[in-house]
């Protein structure tokens, strides 16, 4: 055995994350808690499998699940809505877990990865429904965030596997890699958990969603309405420019519901509310680029926060780099 567990390994590591994440990036809030608990689950780990603290054995289930619901109310907070009074009830599954322990202990090993599968099953739905249904995220990230919420789910769901390996082991007569198969295993959860709420895609402003429904059907009078205005705002005000907007600042700043707004964009334009928007901010920085301005002035100019979306906007668009698009505007 190592000195030092691989577990308390990433306990120190993740600590130090969340560290930053409170110091540097400024950002309290669930993805921050989720942060720490993945810090926790790790240290409690430790203790438990590889120190053999017999307090930890008791508490790992318990912390081990808070991580799932915690990461649901995280996502439905910085994706998808404000937090609500609702999500105080996501609270009651660790105390779910403790009367499990207490007066069905056979049901433990079953409770706890239908936990992380049911909770990993509904982040993954959620984020696969495109960039329209994350209303809360910057519109210059794209397609990124609902990626990486995806991947968060699908770990949650694949975390499940370690319980199948505990029996495999077991049924084998390799009873003593259990310890090895939950701390390996967890680690490389919690870690990647980590790493990832770490994305500045994540990153949200706080406005708050409104709840409408968006019913499939073709552009009409009322579409048309709602993009004349639209186009109006976008430009006189440049709302564009601001690489922190978000779906719900704009339709906040017209007037209009987030459902309405991103339904009238996409029967109009056939796109979603990202890609018209980067649409605008790409035809800004062409303009900045004729005018003079370097790839990476046009970028920031245009409302654009990082190279790779810039690049990956540009080429969706024009079929090309800046650079190549820029030589091909030149006269021969």
């Amino acid at each position: 055995m190592p000195s030092l567990p691989i577990p308390m390994i990433s306990a120190l590591v993740l600590g130090f994350m969340f560290i930053r994440i409170l110091v540097v990036d400024r950002r309290i809030g669930p993805l921050a808690v989720l942060l720490a608990l993945c810090a926790l689950q790790g240290l409690i780990i430790s203790l438990a499998q590889h120190y053999m603290v017999a307090g930890a054995f008791f508490v790992q289930p318990i912390t081990a699940s808070m991580i799932p619901p915690m990461a649901w109310v995280a996502f439905q907070s910085t994706a998808v809505r404000k937090l609500e009074v609702r999500d105080a009830l996501h609270l009651l599954v660790p105390l779910g877990m403790i009367a499990v322990m207490l007066g069905r202990p056979f049901l433990l090993d079953t409770f706890l990865p239908a936990l992380f599968v049911g909770y990993g099953g509904m982040i993954v739905w959620s984020a696969m429904q495109g960039a329209d249904a994350l209303p809360r995220m910057r519109l210059e990230t794209g397609e990124v965030p609902g990626i990486i919420w995806q991947v968060i789910g699908w770990t949650f769901v694949a975390s499940a596997l370690s319980d199948a390996l505990i029996v495999v082991a077991q049924v084998m007569g390799a009873g003593y890699l259990q310890p090895w198969i939950v701390s390996i295993y967890s680690t490389g959860t919690l870690v990647l958990i980590g790493v990832l709420t770490l994305s500045g895609a994540l990153d949200n402003s706080t406005s708050e969603a409104e709840e409408e429904t968006t019913v499939a059907r073709k552009a009409d009078a009322q579409d048309m309405q709602v993009m004349e205005q639209l186009e109006r705002y976008m430009q006189t005000a440049k709302p564009f420019l601001n690489p922190d907007l978000t779906m719900t600042q704009l339709s906040r700043r017209i007037q209009v519901p987030v459902k309405q707004l991103s339904g009238a964009i996409n029967r109009v334009t056939g796109e979603n509310v990202s890609r018209y928007i980067n649409a605008a901010r790409i035809a800004a920085a062409q303009k900045a680029l004729l005018a003079g301005d370097t790839v990476t002035a046009a970028m920031f100019g245009s409302g654009f926060n990082t190279k790779s979306n810039f690049n990956r906007e540009f080429l969706r668009i024009s079929g090309v780099s800046p650079s190549e698009w820029l030589n091909s505007q030149k006269p021969k």
